[in-house]
């Protein structure tokens, strides 16, 4: 288990799906030689306000150009999948880490344990509510569990997306958990053990949000998000995040720091160097990009450009979660 487990836990399609407020898009893997490759992969742009991520509301409100746009990229990637991999917008879940000093034996005694503590946060009725939970860090205070809330009727608004055009969306995930999936593929294919690294972060940028994650080893220990109508700046989020790290997380300071989704946003190139180096200016350490290519080769490598990486990012790692699990199983790599 891991922090990317979908709201339905199930074995991973060979497509995954994005849908998010301002495109969506697909990618198709396959294995040559051992080796995951992106075959094939499509973008379609979305009109502003055909769909509105919201935790509380409905989300789609064209779904005529929403099924319109899916068609399209299917088309492109070669044909409609039955099932695939359904990566869905951070605002739409309420991510929560909740601990306890002692955890039940029974599946369903956690399971009614978690949501009896959730729901005195949760925006909405409990009973409304689809919730997962996975596992997080393990300490002498008790066990970690990342928690995700979301309305089910949300859940079934992006799932009867997909099966307008045929598809079953197998597993549901949230984007910002798949970019920290790919990072850790990514380490592990060159040869990283993630659960001996030190601490790290990652801003995750969209046109209506952004999100910050805290990772320690492989272990999410800081989830935030915040739609883009809120007080302060990106950069004012991120200092007041790495305040409350020294100070409540015993951090002893990043040794990476991750800016991903910007130039998948539209954003200039020089709008999104000058986030990077705001970044850096306020963390004091080098701020990168996410490469999903050190976790998925793709056939257009040559061609990659910025915001296609960005848009590849979190597809590349809902498909590869079964990876991540795996080498969990078999132990870290040794380091080269």
């Amino acid at each position: 288990m891991s922090i990317f487990d979908s709201f339905r836990a199930a074995s991973t399609p060979g497509t995954a799906v994005e849908i998010a407020s301002h495109r969506v898009s697909a990618a198709s893997l396959e294995s040559s030689g051992g080796t995951p490759l992106i075959v094939a992969h499509a973008t379609e742009p979305l009109k502003e306000g055909s769909l509105v991520p919201s935790l509380t509301a409905a989300n789609v409100h064209d779904r005529a150009a929403v099924v319109a746009a899916l068609n399209r990229v299917f088309d492109r990637i070669g044909g409609h999948p039955r099932r695939v991999s359904l990566v869905v917008p951070d605002l739409v879940a309420k991510v929560s880490l909740v601990r306890f000093e002692q955890v039940p034996d029974r599946a369903q005694d956690l399971d009614q344990l978690v949501r009896w503590q959730v729901r005195k946060t949760a925006p909405f009725p409990i009973e409304d509510a689809q919730v997962s939970h996975v596992p997080g860090q393990r300490s002498a205070e008790g066990q970690d569990f990342i928690v995700s809330l979301a309305r089910r009727e949300t859940v079934q608004e992006y799932e009867g997306l997909c099966g307008e055009v045929g598809a079953h969306a197998g597993i549901v995930d949230l984007a910002t958990f798949n970019v920290i999936n790919a990072i850790l593929v990514g380490a592990i294919a060159q040869g990283y053990d993630p659960a001996a690294a030190s601490d790290w972060l990652l801003v995750n940028v969209a046109p209506d949000y952004a999100s910050i994650a805290i990772v320690r080893g492989e272990h999410l220990i800081f989830f935030r998000n915040r739609s883009s109508d809120g007080d302060g700046t990106l950069a004012d989020l991120v200092h007041q995040t790495a305040m409350y790290y020294e100070d409540r997380l015993n951090g002893g300071g990043f040794g990476q720091v991750f800016l991903a989704g910007a130039s998948g946003t539209g954003r200039q190139a020089s709008d999104v160097e000058q986030v990077r180096r705001s970044l850096e200016e306020r963390l004091k350490t080098a701020v990168h990009t996410v490469d999903p290519r050190a976790a998925a080769s793709m056939t257009d490598r040559i061609s990659a450009a910025p915001a296609l990486l960005d848009t590849m990012a979190p597809l590349v790692g809902v498909l590869l979660r079964d990876s991540r699990r795996r080498a969990a199983r078999s132990g870290p790599p040794t380091q080269s």
